[in-house]
């Protein structure tokens, strides 16, 4: 096939990023402004990030059989997170239920992610060929900045927020 490796170091180098804005917020507390201004660059990179990676690599990947379960999950996955994201949002960061459900995220994510990289990607990468890499690469990184640019942190109100 091709040299697939370009797209997973820098989707990989976005999920380190992601790891690192995770482990700044465990260290937070209460409604602070480092824990506010960490949370809104963290809402902005994985929602940039999972339609950024939706257009570029799994709309590619749903037009291979043998790999769409597995991308169709990934993509289910982004919505729960997603979801996820706007319900930490819309809790009260100065209670306690934040930073659990926050635990509960992290938990996820990083599953998430681990899972991709561990599994979907090496899979993925059996399938490309040079012309999937030539539209990844005109897509990935085009997309990510016109959605961090619009990625809203809270679309819902705090009387919306699970318990």
């Amino acid at each position: 096939m091709t040299d697939t490796a370009e797209i997973f170091d820098r989707l990989k180098k976005d999920h380190d990023k992601h790891r690192e804005l995770l482990d700044r917020l465990l260290e937070t507390s209460g409604e602070s402004e480092e824990r506010k201004m960490l949370f809104t660059e963290l809402t902005k990179e994985l929602k940039a990030h999972a339609a950024a990676e939706e257009q570029a690599l799994y709309s590619t990947m749903l037009r291979k059989p043998p790999t769409t379960d597995d991308t169709r999950h990934s993509v289910a996955e982004h919505h729960e997170i997603e979801e996820a994201l706007n319900d930490l949002a819309a809790t009260d960061m100065s209670e306690g239920g934040w930073l659990t459900k926050f635990k509960t995220f992290d938990h996820d994510y990083r599953h998430h992610i681990d899972e991709e990289e561990q599994e979907h990607f090496p899979e993925c990468e059996e399938y490309l060929d040079e012309n999937d890499m030539k539209h990844m690469r005109s897509v990935f990184e085009r997309r990510k900045k016109e959605e961090k640019a619009e990625a809203e942190v809270t679309p819902e109100k705090k009387e919306d927020a699970k318990e």
